[in-house]
């Protein structure tokens, strides 16, 4: 039987055939204290579970997200459920729901999440306003299972329905709203060799891919059904490609919304909008 020491160290170094090695330690961190709670890389304690990380780390080698093998991801300080059916919550998810929380004071608001998967974004911003009214809306059921999952791991009520947006008949049936948040699919299906094979390979497609014709569709449709949903003074957030955040500011402000702003992520990349309804 191996230690705790040595099995993090051969851990490490078997990741290190497919990832860097600072990579490679972040999610060896992960793995031993989500699926092990240990918390001492550094002990010399007999490590137990050698059946187990070699399970994982198999896994691992072929791609599969470690988020999936465990089960459950962070994100903004909370725990969440995940499964092929939802996106991974991501940093750059986070930075948005930072954003919004800086620029919303008034805590007893109403806010829809669009396309919201595991629902990370309304469950985290629930937690931060208790007193907000706030909804969910996805397409896929089975990720609204996830996020109804992550509401009760989290102990907050979020109204998840499943909606599907570019269905007018369907959007015209949502009620008013202080602000919609969306982080929708935009990578047209031309940038598919472009992305990670763990992302395309493991990922729901149906989150991530638009068709090449119209990679702004969900933009430009959630920006409409925001003049119709959103209260006088209402804000409207995005979470945008990097390569078509301006086109997005441009469609929001030729529909007449006003203090449209594009914001950079912490990698300096074009990635949020917001816009307020006039």
């Amino acid at each position: 039987m191996s230690k705790i020491n040595t099995a993090y160290q051969s851990f490490i170094t078997a990741l290190q055939k497919i990832h860097p090695e600072r990579e490679a330690k972040s999610i060896a961190r992960i793995v031993f204290e989500d699926a092990f709670r240990l918390f001492d890389y550094q002990s010399d304690k007999p490590f137990v579970h050698e059946e187990k990380l070699l399970a994982i780390q198999q896994r691992l080698l072929v791609n599969e997200p470690v988020q999936y093998i465990l089960g459950q991801a962070d994100f903004y300080g909370l725990k969440f459920k995940v499964t092929p059916d939802v996106l991974i919550p991501r940093p750059e998810t986070e930075e948005l729901v930072y954003w919004i929380l800086e620029e919303v004071k008034a805590p007893t608001l109403s806010i829809l999440d669009i396309g919201t998967g595991s629902g990370c974004i309304p469950i985290t911003l629930k937690r931060k306003f208790p007193h907000a009214a706030i909804s969910g809306v996805d397409v896929s059921e089975k990720a609204l299972e996830i996020a109804k999952a992550n509401a009760r791991l989290n102990e907050v009520e979020i109204d998840f329905q499943q909606v599907d947006i570019l269905n007018k008949e369907a959007s015209a049936k949502l009620p008013k709203f202080d602000i919609i948040i969306s982080n929708p699919p935009y990578i047209p299906y031309a940038e598919i060799k472009l992305m990670p094979a763990q992302v395309v390979e493991h990922e729901p497609n149906l989150a991530l891919f638009v068709e090449n014709e119209d990679p702004l569709i969900f933009y430009r449709t959630i920006g409409l059904l925001g003049l119709e949903k959103l209260n006088p003074q209402g804000q409207l957030f995005y979470e945008c490609n990097e390569f078509n955040a301006k086109e997005v500011v441009s469609i929001l402000q030729e529909m007449g919304y006003r203090q449209v702003d594009l914001e950079k992520d912490m990698e300096g990349k074009e990635r949020m909008v917001r816009a307020v309804r006039s």
